[in-house]
């Protein structure tokens, strides 16, 4: 990234927290006019939007720390001729905490401050204002106003959600001033910090990296996984009110989770590890031909994968990678009915069926990566589809037969996803069959007999008929708004499709009518 842009992850971070303790005003590194061209008008933060926040507060800066490991983000000056004093307190920040010489210097500067002019507030920075801004003021608190360690952090989670974010400064802060082993698991990352990924050269303040240098834990994971992505309030089956699912959001048990589902399906990239089927087309259409396939129904359900770990400890997630709790969903061993599964991996979908009227949630399987702990995704389709048959639906129904399973009180049912030879897809789309299935068919899917892939594949294929099928479109969008403001957006779609195609068409010179129909 060039000098002359804004610093990585800087433009959707907040610009300031609340006060901490009275004393320190935690924030962000202002910007000055020079980055204008490269910061929308929304996100800007100019140190003239400093001065006015504290007047409209009533509230007086006396003494401005900034922690950036740089002097190009703005103009001291514009800070100074406003009656505070500036004090440059250089720290890296890439895999570094602030150093004990570096403390010193900070609390000693605080000290000082405060013993002269108690009723001011301290502004502190780095460049997100977060990391090595929190660290210092906690250590402040605790060396200076007999604050623990461990309400310090708390405290400064508060004023500035969601508080010091990497593991290493967190285990440095209770290693100096309590103990390591008390040191809280790193909150989940916010959404902000997701912006601009593709800056893995340089530093927080947007300095090339040397190379060789170790980037701080919370940017480092295995090859070249980014971090994961954490969506706050995420919905469980939009529309539909499951009872018994609660959002997984604590660390370390978030991380884990994702982790695993990654690992069981040897998924060496960050996000949802699941198999993604391919659009079908003239091209990969050949491929039914030329490899053994198995065929389903296309279901508009929504996809989640689940892992099985115990009893309690049954998880599903969704596309977004988000991880979702379910509670009071059972799978006994078969072979002991006592005994729980474990270190299990399903894929499949949740739908809902509509049986007198009700909505009637439902998870259907129709894959299986790990079954405790052994890897049959390595083995062929048809097995799995035994291995599920056998493994996991037929010992929820024994333990049903025996009343150790009230359904009534489990979130949701599950069941096994039939495929059939691909010769009877046609009859999937009749009507003898679709009104056998209480929810919405909209297409096939074609399964090749291999091992389980994850992520994108190109040999599994879904097809959709022409009444299904959507249009691409781009959208020119023009933004409104002003310094400081929301911007408000209109959107324009631009068409440039004279006559749609149908994929399955045998000769590529003719237009499907019906599938013409459907776009009109």
């Amino acid at each position: 990234m060039s000098q002359t842009g804004a610093p990585p992850r800087w433009k959707n971070c907040p610009r300031r927290g609340q006060p901490v303790a009275g004393k320190f005003l935690p924030m962000k590194t202002m910007l000055g006019p020079r980055y204008d061209d490269k910061v929308p008008e929304e996100n800007r933060f100019h140190p003239s939007m400093l001065s006015n926040y504290l007047r409209s507060l009533k509230v007086k800066m006396g003494l401005l720390l900034d922690l950036t490991n740089t002097s190009r983000f703005y103009d001291r000056a514009e800070i100074e001729k406003e009656g505070i004093k500036y004090v440059k307190l250089s720290c890296k920040g890439h895999g570094e905490c602030p150093t004990v010489e570096t403390t010193e210097m900070f609390i000693r500067l605080c000290e000082h401050f405060i013993e002269k002019t108690p009723t001011e507030l301290i502004g502190v920075h780095c460049t997100h204002g977060f990391n090595r801004t929190g660290f210092l003021i906690c250590a402040y608190l605790v060396e200076k106003m007999d604050w623990s360690i461990e309400a310090a952090v708390a405290a400064f989670a508060q004023a500035r959600p969601p508080g010091i974010y990497k593991a290493d400064y967190l285990k440095e802060l209770f290693r100096r001033f309590g103990d390591v082993e008390d040191a809280p698991p790193a909150p989940a990352l916010p959404e902000w910090c997701f912006d601009d990924e593709e800056d893995e050269d340089v530093d927080d303040d947007g300095n090339a990296i040397a190379q060789g240098s170790e980037p701080s834990s919370s940017h480092s994971s295995q090859g070249k996984k980014k971090k994961e992505r954490l969506k706050p309030n995420a919905m469980f089956l939009e529309g539909v009110s499951v009872r018994g699912v609660t959002q997984v959001m604590v660390q370390p048990k978030l991380s884990m989770i994702q982790r695993k589902c990654q690992e069981f399906s040897e998924w060496d990239k960050s996000g949802f590890p699941g198999a993604q089927p391919v659009s079908m087309d003239r091209r990969n259409i050949r491929l039914l031909e030329q490899n053994v396939y198995k065929v389903s129904w296309k279901a508009d359900g929504t996809r989640y994968m689940m892992l099985i770990d115990a009893k309690d400890e049954v998880h599903m997630i969704d596309r977004d990678n988000s991880v979702f709790h379910i509670a009071n969903l059972e799978f006994p061993f078969r072979k002991d009915l006592r005994t729980h599964l474990s270190n299990t991996l399903l894929d499949g979908e949740m739908i809902v069926d509509k049986v007198n009227g009700q909505p009637v949630p439902r998870y259907l399987i129709y894959d299986i990566i790990k079954f405790n702990g052994q890897p049959v995704g390595q083995c062929d389709f048809n097995r799995r589809l035994l291995c599920i048959e056998k493994e996991i639906i037929s010992p929820r129904f024994e333990k049903m037969k025996l009343g150790q399973i009230d359904k009534s009180k489990e979130p949701f049912s599950v069941r096994n996803k039939p495929f059939f030879d691909i010769h009877t897809a046609r009859k999937l789309l009749e009507g003898s069959f679709t009104s056998q299935v209480s929810h919405e068919v909209d297409g096939l899917i074609f399964q090749p007999i291999g091992k389980y892939k994850p992520g994108r594949c190109d040999d599994i294929l879904k097809w959709k008929p022409p009444s299904h099928n959507s249009v691409d479109f781009r959208l020119k969008i023009t933004k409104v708004g002003g310094e400081g403001i929301k911007c408000e957006f209109s959107s324009i779609p631009h068409l440039r499709l004279s006559q749609p195609i149908c994929p399955l068409c045998p000769d590529s010179r003719f237009y499907c009518p019906q599938m013409s129909q459907a776009y009109l």
